[in-house]
This record gives C-alpha cells, sequence and structure tokens, in this order.
C-alpha cells in the first residue's frame, strides 16, 4: 500500500465510524481475522483484534437495531458523538498502524473524520426523512457505514497486494 493513501484511508474509516461506530469496529476485526489486514504497531490494535470480534459483532448488532428506535438520542449529544469520535479514532491508529504511519495521525484524521460525518450524517437524515420513512433512511445509513468500512479494507487488501 502505498503511504500517501494512509490518510484518506483513516479519513474514510473515521467517516464510516461517524455512521456507526461499532460496525465499523467489527469491519475493521473482520479484515484482522481474514488476515487481509495485519494489525501492525497500532496500540489500538487490540481493541479491534480478531479475537474481539465476535463481541464488537454483538455490538454492533445491538447498535443497528437501537438506532431504528424512536427514543434513541441525537447522535449529536455529546455521549454519542464522542463514541463516534473515539470509535473513528481508533480505526483511523488502526489504518495507520497497519501501513506503517504514525498511530497518532491517523487517530486525528479518523477522529475528524467521524465527527464531520456524524455532523453531516444528522442534517442529511433530517432532510431525507421529509421524503422516506426514518428506517428506510436509516437502513441507508447502515448499508453506507459497512460499505465504506468494506471498501476501505478492500483498497487496502488490493494495494497490498
Amino acid at each position: 500500500m502505498k503511504r500517501k493513501h494512509a490518510p484518506a484511508l483513516a479519513i474514510g474509516i473515521g467517516a464510516a465510524a461517524g455512521l456507526r461506530p461499532m460496525t465499523v469496529l467489527v469491519v475493521i476485526a473482520w479484515g484482522l481475522r481474514r488476515g487481509w489486514i495485519r494489525p501492525g504497531r497500532s496500540p489500538f490494535a487490540g481493541i479491534v483484534s480478531a479475537s474481539a470480534s465476535k463481541r464488537l459483532a454483538e455490538l454492533a448488532i445491538s447498535e443497528l437495531i437501537a438506532d431504528k428506535l424512536p427514543f434513541t438520542q441525537s447522535r449529536l449529544n455529546p455521549a454519542p458523538l464522542a463514541s463516534r469520535v473515539v470509535s473513528g479514532a481508533i480505526c483511523g491508529a488502526a489504518i495507520h498502524g497497519t501501513l506503517k504511519q504514525p498511530v497518532s495521525e491517523g487517530a486525528v484524521l479518523g477522529g475528524l473524520g467521524a465527527l464531520a460525518a456524524a455532523i453531516t450524517a444528522y442534517y442529511v437524515r433530517q432532510r431525507l426523512n421529509r421524503e422516506m420513512s426514518d428506517f428506510a433512511v436509516a437502513l441507508l445509513e447502515d448499508a453506507l457505514a459497512v460499505g465504506g468500512g468494506a471498501v476501505t479494507i478492500a483498497v487496502m487488501t488490493a494495494a497490498a497486494e
């Protein structure tokens, strides 16, 4: 993988985390478990390790269900927003560690990507809810998060071969 792509991948995985923070951690763990990516020197590799993938998957499924419930709080409230930024930072650091880049830079880029995506997705979702059901919009957001994470892993895998 060319190192010049590392910042874009960290921002991209962070953006996916801004949509669904636990789901993106599962995508990273899945890539590790399948051997498509190596954890590298990231101190966060243990969080998204192959051995943690089962527990992360359970949390991600809960997240996907909870997002569809009417009493779920706004993603812009402090706790949900912080979880998205932290998830983006962890994933960005993991990506940078895998690509032998500074993990602190990956954490910052991933966190910023998550913050930008969370804010943008909030307003896009508000707009789309005028024309579509909230459930349909939430499913679209799920697909974007899983797809964005999977594309990031695929790009890393293909370029490394």
